[in-house]
């Protein structure tokens, strides 16, 4: 295995890779091969952080209609991340990968509430910190928390997890003529709206210098091949 291009770095996975080939809830397979890439990559040396969405339970930007507002609505989102945070934590630990889930959202009877300098001595400890709870605060997504937590623990790099092969010009299972991409300025996502990740989260790397990796998930072992520099993949910086 080649040396790792990057030494700490956050992973944000979505809810929606939480559910696997259903639509909705936890898939346990789809979460076993989360996990072994996870527990690949800490064996490279690697200190690795995971930002979860909650898609997969409720989207809650989606949710909100005339009757429930916005930040009531991001709320219920934020607490579906902190499930798929303890799902993911229970299999990290299974897997004999020390893990700690920590949320944005106090929630001291079920898991850690984040705070950057304990987070940071799990880091030291080689634990697999599991953010959660988003950014605690309404109308900020949870692409935009990984580039915030990846800056706060001094990560290298935000490995950003979906079900494409990369950023591309436009939905290629819609497009088949959207271009493919391999690499882009933030400015560039920003200039060209692309929608792999909000402007809010490329604005945050762009001013902090950290670089965005984008990948699929879908491919087995995707994660320490993109460490190692042969998986196929758009960098963002």
């Amino acid at each position: 295995m080649a040396k790792p291009a990057y030494r700490r770095v956050i992973v944000k996975v979505s809810g929606e890779a939480f559910s696997g080939p259903n639509e909705f809830g936890i898939h346990a397979p789809t979460i076993e091969n989360i996990v072994s890439d996870l527990v690949a990559a800490r064996k490279l040396g690697v200190t690795v952080g995971v930002v979860v969405g909650g898609g997969n339970l409720i989207r809650g930007a989606e949710t909100a209609v005339a009757w429930l507002a916005r930040p009531t609505a991001d709320a219920m989102g934020m607490m579906g991340t902190v499930m798929n945070a303890l799902v993911l934590e229970a299999a990290l630990e299974r897997a004999g990968a020390p893990a700690r889930a920590m949320s944005a959202l106090s929630m001291p009877q079920v898991c850690e509430t984040y705070e950057r300098q304990r987070a940071l001595r799990h880091f030291e400890d080689n634990r697999v910190v599991v953010f959660a709870g988003g950014t605690g605060n309404p109308f900020f997504t949870t692409d935009t928390t990984a580039v915030l937590r990846a800056a706060e623990m001094g990560c290298d790099a935000v490995l950003k997890a979906t079900n494409v092969d990369g950023v591309y010009s436009a939905d290629p299972k819609r497009d088949p003529k959207a271009k493919r991409y391999d690499r882009l300025s933030p400015q560039d996502a920003i200039d060209r709206d692309l929608k792999v990740m909000d402007a809010t989260a490329f604005a945050l790397a762009r001013e902090n210098r950290m670089p965005i990796i984008v990948f699929s998930i879908r491919e087995p072992g995707a994660i320490t091949a993109v460490l190692s520099g042969k998986g196929r993949s758009t960098l963002v910086g």
